[in-house]
């Protein structure tokens, strides 16, 4: 069964394992070749030293600072966006109001309004919350939104032919087949939750992986600018299939 499994997983990963390693290589041998310069892209190798080196500064610092604001603007977010999603469902005042306004939301540049809310909140944790919550907030809205208004009628109307109200349809029919829309919205959510964590850190903090990345990169230790990267990076993929557990754990539940 084991053997079985890990012969899957080969085969579905395999290629790609095969592929990044081929790429880490011929990445470290043209940075010892000096084809690019190290302090603009460091080797592999280097990053891997200035990870090892900062860890304590990374790991026990810098980086529970930006999971703490990660899991915070997501949860907010989480909440927020199903809220407003299943209010514009229902409501057609709410969605010719709201629906507009998330799409405004997403046009402004965070580089851009992320000092307007260092003003508001000023250094503490909640300024980049706020700019996580306006990063993650729209696909959740949006996702719950197009999953509810995706109702097979024929299912609709077989229920109100059997005297279902408004209630049970929402929670009988709308809600199971909005939940894979949902759950993708929640996969894109906590990716983008690290994106803004991380531009919120780099305007204005004095903790976590983006604010490190900024002192990094003013001081041109390329390496350990690229070990924070991967370490976001790192963190976006682990929350990301995380998520997915999840959604394969609900999906299973909840149509089986």
């Amino acid at each position: 069964m084991i053997k079985h499994k890990l012969k899957k997983w080969f085969q579905q990963y395999g290629l790609f394992i095969l592929f990044i390693i081929i790429v880490l290589m011929i990445w470290q041998v043209v940075v010892q070749k000096n084809v690019i310069p190290s302090f603009i892209l460091p080797a592999p190798s280097a990053i891997w030293t200035a990870l090892i080196d900062n860890q304590q500064l990374l790991f026990a610092v810098h980086l529970p600072v930006t999971l703490e604001e990660v899991l915070i603007g997501f949860v907010c977010s989480v909440l927020g966006g199903v809220l407003l999603g299943t209010a514009m469902h229902f409501s057609k005042t709410v969605e010719k109001i709201c629906y507009p306004l998330l799409v405004i939301s997403q046009t402004v540049p965070l580089i851009a309004i992320s000092p307007i809310f260092m003003m508001w909140f000023g250094y503490s944790i909640w300024s980049k919350v706020a700019v996580t919550i306006l990063t993650a907030f729209f696909p959740i809205a949006i996702s719950t939104y197009d999953g509810l208004k995706s109702t097979n009628e024929e299912y609709r109307e077989l229920l109100l032919t059997m005297g279902a109200n408004r209630w049970d349809i929402f929670k009988k029919i709308q809600i199971p087949i909005a939940l894979p829309n949902m759950l993708s919205g929640l996969k894109m959510s906590v990716v983008y939750c690290v994106v803004g964590a991380t531009i919120g850190e780099w305007l204005g903090a004095s903790a976590g992986l983006g604010y490190f990345s900024r002192r990094m990169s003013g001081t041109m230790q390329a390496d350990a600018l690229f070990a924070a990267v991967f370490l976001l990076s790192l963190l976006g993929i682990l929350l990301f299939l995380l998520i997915h557990l999840l959604e394969k754990q609900i999906l299973k539940k909840r149509f089986r």
